[in-house]
């Protein structure tokens, strides 16, 4: 008999590894799909943290670590967010964790009581609102466009606030736009959230060094908000260290004590050998690792040109990340070779079934209207998806 509980039925699949397993699907059919599906660079782990990674298993590093992470690795979090940030934090107040979801859900869970409202500026990464159901909240969504890059004023999110409300969750760099908030944005919005104390500002940074057209700004900086504001990041993304599952967090005081606690109870301390790579790589100079941040860049000047080419794609041009976030509402509400599209969803199967290339619908990102391309991917595979896309929607029968 099914038994399953009242939270897990309110939560939903995550909508990328859905796109992303019937793309595998369809490859172990012998189906030539190509997907732009997950956010994950295509880049080995660099040498040099490899072989920290080879040193520590030498050396033994194979038994419990503290809960919150090694001490070697929270000093070198804490200088990594002095040299880049300008961020004074002590190595008590860092939290590393199984990756920079669980850092999220760490700080949730230490905060969020049943009912409580958290605000998402839309769109969001998709598991934030099921995380925000998985703890009990509500999350309370800012809705914003392409026309303003995706982002929220914040006039938005004064207007959003309520007596319940007590987090502010989002990402800058942001997945799925691509877009990030400038100094001056941040300013307006840490302005507003000052006057709140009972908010927790939750800034997902995971993006951070991916960043073409300026220079990132954390939240944390205005320090009328450092005492409220949870920032999170991690190795997977400027590192190509995904499968080595460490993110972050470097919180105030009582919170950083509050995510070990809730980190003790649930997992203890992270894999020992990726915290020992990670040191290496966050004492690393990080322009050794600016060889992925300008590929990326190059593979979204030919993505940003292609797309244009695209039939009734409505594009911005995303300053962060890797990913584009085109409005394809001129499809929805219409019938394509046969096939109804509501939303973007659909019109995301549509393009897997009809050109076979892999994309995620915006539903679960908070827009229906659009759909994400991640262009962490080979040159040719890019050329060839978007020759796929035009060749499919130019000769598509709309009904």
């Amino acid at each position: 008999m099914e038994k399953y509980s009242q939270r897990l039925q309110r939560m939903s699949f995550s909508q990328t590894f859905v796109m992303s397993n019937k793309v595998r699907e369809m490859k172990a059919k012998g189906i030539d799909v190509i997907s732009l599906t997950l956010g994950e660079p295509d880049f080995d782990v660099p040498e040099n943290i490899k072989k920290a990674a080879f040193d520590a298993i030498d050396n033994n590093f194979s038994h419990y670590s503290p809960v919150p992470g090694f001490l070697d690795l929270r000093e070198a979090v804490c200088e990594k967010l002095k040299r880049d940030n300008n961020l004074d934090y002590l190595p008590k107040q860092i939290c590393v964790s199984n990756g920079a979801k669980q850092s999220i859900l760490n700080v949730l869970a230490s905060i969020i009581d049943d009912g409580d409202e958290v605000i998402l500026p839309a769109p969001y990464w998709v598991s934030y609102d099921e995380m925000v159901k998985m703890m009990g909240g509500t999350s309370v969504f800012v809705e914003t466009s392409i026309e303003n890059d995706f982002k929220m004023t914040a006039e938005q999110l004064e207007k959003a606030i309520t007596p319940k409300t007590k987090a502010l969750l989002y990402s800058s760099p942001c997945n799925p736009s691509g877009s990030f908030y400038t100094y001056e944005e941040l300013e307006k919005i840490a302005n507003v959230i000052a006057k709140y104390p009972q908010i927790t500002i939750i800034s997902d940074e995971i993006y951070e060094r991916i960043n073409y057209d300026g220079k990132h700004t954390s939240i944390a900086e205005f320090p009328q908000v450092y005492e409220q504001t949870a920032v999170i990041n991690g190795m997977s993304k400027a590192y190509a260290m995904t499968g080595w599952r460490i993110g972050y967090s470097a919180c105030p005081n009582w919170l950083a004590q509050a995510c070990e606690k809730i980190q003790g109870q649930m997992t203890s301390g992270p894999n020992t050998v990726a915290q020992k790579a990670s040191v290496k790589a966050l004492k690393t100079d990080p322009s050794e690792y600016d060889y992925m941040i300008k590929e990326f860049g190059k593979r979204r000047e030919i993505v940003y040109e292609l797309l244009k080419e695209v039939p009734h794609f409505k594009i911005n041009y995303p300053k962060a990340a890797f990913y584009f976030f085109p409005d394809i509402s001129y499809y929805c509400g219409k019938t394509l070779n046969g096939t109804y599209i509501k939303d973007a969803d659909d019109f995301a199967m549509f393009l897997l079934d009809e050109a076979h290339v892999g994309t995620v619908g915006g539903v679960s990102f908070g827009n229906p209207h659009c759909i994400r391309f991640s262009y962490a991917t080979s040159e040719e595979n890019l050329r060839e998806a978007m020759r796929r896309l035009k060749e499919c929607l130019e000769n598509v029968q709309i009904g």
